[in-house]
């Protein structure tokens, strides 16, 4: 009788934990504001990366993930469909259960959630690394040279930080997690990959050169996951980086010390005003294109000084690697 009673104290316990956790990131916003005992302990204990990120030792996963690779957003007549996802880590002969999140799988969708920041109400509190749980964090570049900020850009909104590097740099895994979208867009990021992290946070890297990672594929900070590239809508070899929650995009200045190539601190509180850019961006100016069609004989001199630019700037604005043009070729005048 005592064995059975000390089971089931066991097992509700178990049922309990389980129910905590799953609640922690289907309710993400129940989170409460910062306490004056977090204040403290802000400082992250990781130095700078100097040097190429390594991998670091603590969480490594052995066992494949529960999460399949294929897209789900095909099944059930094009409904998305409910994935749970429960990862684990061998101690010593047994697997211990780390985590079991997110419910929303989508392979082909950078924001799947639906989720409308304007409603978020509440301070979210994020852990981006966890010495104590082996949840590391690593710099995606050796160097983080900013070449552009998250904001307005132009006429369009700017929604990631762009980061210099070569043609063929490595591109390397912010925080622990696992992949979830690795995808072509042609009128955007080119080849990008798309990576869901323990903490919370989704991270993207945009105009990859090669992309070396799987949908489904569980990676820790510091791996690499692709190679850098100016595929996509992209002026020149960068990386862009995007920090997500809940499929919105957000600052990562906010966390980031690009400069010093390090994170601000061990503790992150996302708040409704981070999105307020949601507001702003709706008034952006709405600009006029103009757009010519080549006809015979044509040349760009000619075509730039009937619409009073330059062959320079019509090379520019079209992508122009050389100065022939064909006849009823589409060009972008202003």
């Amino acid at each position: 009788m005592r064995f059975l009673c000390s089971l089931l104290c066991g097992l509700c316990l178990v049922s309990w934990a389980w129910a905590q956790e799953n609640d922690r990131f289907t309710k993400p916003l129940s989170t409460k504001p910062p306490s004056e005992k977090k204040d403290t302990a802000k400082t992250p204990s990781v130095a700078p990366v100097t040097a190429p990120p390594q991998r670091y030792p603590g969480f490594d996963p052995q066992k494949t993930p529960t999460v399949v690779s294929e897209d789900t957003t095909e099944i059930d007549e094009g409904e998305l469909s409910v994935v749970e996802v429960t990862e684990e880590i061998r101690v010593d002969s047994s697997w211990i259960k780390i985590a079991e999140y997110y419910s929303v799988w989508d392979s082909r969708n950078v924001d799947p959630y639906g989720i409308d920041p304007k409603d978020f109400e509440d301070s979210v509190e994020i852990t981006l690394y966890d010495d104590v749980r082996n949840q590391r964090w690593a710099s995606p570049l050796v160097e983080s040279k900013v070449t552009s900020h998250f904001g307005m850009r132009g006429y369009r909104w700017h929604y990631g930080t762009d980061l210099d590097l070569d043609t063929g740099d490595t591109i390397r895994a912010a925080f622990d997690g696992i992949v979830r979208i690795v995808r072509y867009e042609p009128g955007g990021w080119g080849y990008f990959v798309l990576v869901r992290h323990y903490n919370g946070l989704e991270t993207l890297y945009g105009h990859m050169s090669q992309q070396l990672a799987e949908v489904g594929q569980l990676v820790k900070a510091g791996d690499v996951i692709g190679l850098g590239g100016s595929t996509g809508r992209s002026s020149g070899p960068h990386l862009h980086y995007e920090v997500r929650y809940q499929g919105n995009a957000f600052n990562p200045d906010l966390i980031y010390d690009f400069p010093e190539n390090k994170l601000k601190s061990q503790y992150f509180y996302l708040l409704p005003q981070h999105f307020s850019y949601i507001g702003q961006r709706k008034t952006a100016v709405v600009r006029r294109l103009v757009y010519y069609q080549a006809r015979r004989g044509d040349t760009l001199s000619r075509i730039a000084a009937r619409h009073g630019t330059t062959v320079s700037r019509l090379m520019k604005l079209n992508r122009l690697r050389g100065k022939n043009i064909r006849a009823g070729q589409r060009l972008r005048v202003r």
